[in-house]
């Protein structure tokens, strides 16, 4: 049976072949010297963002009165997770603490990298295209930051951190 994108994106399909795929990968591209992986994963991330983004998007704008909304509605609709969101306005970080990560179910002895790199990698870009013809002054870019936890180094949640910058997007 093939599906378009589109189809895909409102199918309600496992994670469990994409996170399988991500730590083979990750196996792979550390036996042949692959540098950067983090940086490899995100980038693969906004792929999937840039992708993801033609044929859905939570609003068109996301800024200081929307932003954990929004943030809530990708983690849900796209991860199937329930997150919750600390916002630290004199650091200009976003927290985020996902019991329940999609790309890391699994603690890898073998693996030194979350795949929620590629989450992180992800939302921000996705928040960074709704935002790509605004010129709202409370607009919100995000860079991702830091996995800081994972489940796939054996922590409890993994926690995402992002570091955010308001207005001036354009």
């Amino acid at each position: 049976m093939n599906y378009s994108r589109e189809e895909l994106i409102h199918s309600e399909a496992t994670m469990n072949q994409m996170r399988n795929a991500i730590f083979h990968l990750a196996r792979f591209m550390d036996k042949n010297g692959v540098k950067d992986l983090k940086e490899q994963l995100r980038r693969m991330g906004k792929n999937i963002a840039k992708t993801y983004a033609k044929y859905w998007k939570p609003t068109q704008v996301v800024n200081t009165g929307n932003l954990k909304d929004v943030i809530t509605t990708i983690y849900q609709k796209v991860l199937n997770s329930y997150v919750s969101i600390e916002i630290d306005d004199i650091g200009k970080f976003i927290i985020i603490k996902d019991s329940k990560c999609a790309l890391c179910k699994y603690h890898y002895e073998d693996i030194q990298i979350a795949g929620c790199e590629i989450i992180i990698g992800m939302v921000s870009e996705l928040i960074s295209l709704m935002n790509s013809s605004s010129i709202d002054p409370s607009g919100v870019s995000l860079e991702p930051f830091e996995v800081k936890e994972s489940r796939s180094y054996g922590n409890n949640t993994c926690t995402h951190v992002y570091k955010y910058r308001v207005g001036g997007l354009n």
